[in-house]
């Protein structure tokens, strides 16, 4: 494992890149989050990204015939990876402290040991089942199993952390489909049709939002639109790209061996 690294590093730097952005976002994500309702800024995130993308996406497309019978599998991966992970994200992080999230998704190694091995027949070293033990037994403590049980936990921190693992849970498994149709797709076609599911599943319940509280618009400080714009512009196309295209050069198992780097930013 490590000679590979050493041999070919790019691909990690851009995957440790991608894993460093993600682990300031929980941060940025908590206080900005004080001044946007979640779906109206899940809505914004992906939308301004997906307006930046298109015009290298169209340049894309024209060298590449998206099959129709991929076209489910690159909607689920926008559904998993953008959608269901960004909202139980933001509705959690909302519940939970930022600390608390960032632990929790090094659940996403252990998750992508399991489903790269099982879906994707990918190797599994001594180290990755230990890591699987140790991230078992820190997520039960950080989920709050053993305070559930004497009550030193509130129910709306519990449900925070279950969402964040939800979370996990859906990048994972949008992580695996997305490795089996990098085969076809460059990565940049992927990440923008991602982006684009994104922005539509996620229009109605900003919609609502407005609807609900139309003068949320008008409370945004400089430090909201800072927010937004490091989303934007990092969290989301950044590194985004660079996880994809780091993915497409190794494995989902290393992919995510690096999320062990966001609780430490």
């Amino acid at each position: 494992m490590s000679s590979q690294i050493l041999s070919k590093p790019l691909p990690y730097i851009a995957l440790i890149l991608a894993h460093l952005i993600w682990g300031a976002n929980f941060v940025v994500a908590k206080i900005t989050l004080q001044e946007f309702p979640p779906m109206s800024l899940a809505f914004l995130r992906f939308a301004l990204a997906s307006l930046l993308l298109a015009p290298f996406f169209l340049a894309e497309s024209k060298k590449i015939k998206i099959d129709k019978k991929d076209l489910p599998k690159l909607l689920a991966i926008g559904i998993l990876i953008i959608t269901l992970n960004i909202t139980f994200f933001f509705e959690g992080i909302k519940r939970t402290t930022a600390i608390n999230a960032s632990m929790l998704t090094l659940s996403i190694p252990m998750l992508s040991v399991l489903f790269g091995w099982w879906f994707l027949k990918e190797k599994v070293f001594l180290v990755n089942l230990l890591g699987i033990a140790i991230g078992l037994l820190g997520a039960l403590v950080i989920v709050g199993v053993p305070q559930l049980f004497t009550g030193g936990i509130s129910s709306q921190i519990m449900t925070g952390n279950i969402l964040i693992v939800l979370a996990s849970l859906s990048w994972v498994i949008g992580a695996i489909v997305s490795k089996k149709i990098l085969k076809n797709y460059s990565f940049l076609v992927i990440t923008a049709i991602a982006f684009l599911v994104g922005t539509v599943t996620f229009f109605i319940p900003a919609g609502i939002e407005y609807f609900q509280n139309p003068n949320w618009i008008s409370e945004v400080t400089i430090l909201g639109i800072l927010g937004l714009t490091f989303m934007v512009l990092l969290s989301s196309i950044s590194a985004y790209f660079l996880f994809e295209w780091g993915l497409s050069k190794t494995s989902v198992t290393m992919a995510d061996l690096f999320q062990y780097i966001e609780p430490f930013v």
